[in-house]
């Protein structure tokens, strides 16, 4: 991953397959948590609100599977440059900076203005410029 400003990857663990370039179609999974350690209840909100199919329960914890195409600003700037060069089955854990992230505004009642931000990424699945596989 090239550096960038705002951007901290804190461990990770490679996958396999080609990695992931702007344009590809991705599957991903997250889990955010503020700089205390305390994670954003973002995922368990969300599934509320999203078609069942997109929305897993793994050891007692509800899973979103976000499908993207990378370059398209769908997720935050943040996430979206750390899943860049990540290849299919891969975990990267990175810490963002409040402008790639939700920046002065946060989003009330979860993630407060100004926050930084620890994020849990599994790049579950990738397809190049074409429609990602159902799950």
């Amino acid at each position: 991953m090239k550096p960038l400003s705002g951007l901290t990857v804190l461990e990770e663990r490679e996958g396999t397959g080609r990695s992931a370039q702007k344009g590809d179609r991705v599957v991903y999974n997250a889990r955010i948590y503020l700089n205390k350690g305390d994670e954003v209840p973002l995922n368990s909100t969300q599934a509320a609100h999203l078609p069942q199919e997109m929305v897993r329960v793994e050891s007692g914890v509800t899973v979103v599977d976000h499908r993207i195409v990378l370059g398209r600003r769908q997720a935050i700037a943040g996430i979206e440059h750390a899943l860049l060069g990540m290849r299919p089955g891969g975990y990267r854990k990175v810490r963002i900076s409040p402008h790639l992230a939700y920046r002065e505004k946060g989003v009330p009642g979860l993630i407060p203005a100004d926050a930084v931000l620890t994020v849990e990424l599994w790049l579950r699945e990738m397809a190049e410029g074409g429609r990602v596989p159902a799950s």
